[in-house]
Order: structure tokens, then C-alpha cells, then sequence
């Protein structure tokens, strides 16, 4: 079975490869609601401490796959600096972003305005 849903010979070498990015994506993902689960439901600390570790891992993974889909595929970086890193309520966040314009916010260093 392809992971295809369009003919792979019409794509370009960099399409192809975001495709293989984010497929690896979703298995990373996948990977780690598994062990999640197993975490979840272990009884044993011996255990539970390796499986913790293996999902850490595989959000290692798939963090690697994110920067690097961020890098290579249009549409990520944006919303990634829209969505990632924030405070507040995240489905405010794209309405306070088009409110402002798309214009990069100052950060609040929590000392006030500086403005006399």
C-alpha cells in the first residue's frame, strides 16, 4: 500500500520528502500515546521509569520532525509562532494575532512601561 494519495512520480524530491516527514510525525506520535498509556497502567517502578523514558524519547522524535517540517515546509513557522511558547487561552490566540495585524508583539518582561 503507498502512502501516496496523489502519484509520487509527479512530486518533486522535496515533496516527497515532507511527506516522509510528516508520516514519520504521526508514527512519533503515535509512539508516544503508546507508551503514555503503558505509563499510565504500570505497576511496576522499574518498568514505569524505562517507559517514561522511551516516550521521552519519542517526543525527542518527533520534535526533531517538527523543526524540521517548520524549516522545510511553507505555513509552520507562522503558526508556530502564533500558537507555541504562549499564555492564555490558546484558542484566543489566532484572533489576538489577526486583532494586532500579524505585527510581532513586545514581550511583557512584567516591569511596566517605560514612558514618562
Amino acid at each position: 500500500m503507498s502512502d501516496y494519495h496523489e502519484p509520487a512520480e509527479e512530486m518533486s524530491a522535496q515533496d516527497r520528502n515532507i511527506i516522509r516527514a510528516l508520516k514519520s510525525f504521526r508514527e512519533e506520535i503515535e509512539a508516544i500515546d503508546w507508551y503514555h498509556q503503558r505509563v499510565a497502567v504500570c505497576t511496576d517502578e522499574h518498568l514505569k521509569a524505562i517507559l517514561i523514558h522511551n516516550r521521552d524519547e519519542e517526543i525527542e522524535h518527533a520534535l526533531m520532525t517538527l523543526e524540521w517540517l517548520r524549516r522545510n515546509m511553507d505555513g509552520w513557522d507562522e503558526e508556530m509562532k502564533t500558537y507555541l511558547f504562549t499564555e492564555g487561552d490558546i484558542t484566543e490566540l489566532e484572533e489576538e494575532e489577526e486583532e494586532s495585524g500579524g505585527e510581532e508583539k513586545s514581550p511583557d518582561l512584567g516591569i511596566g512601561s517605560q514612558k514618562s
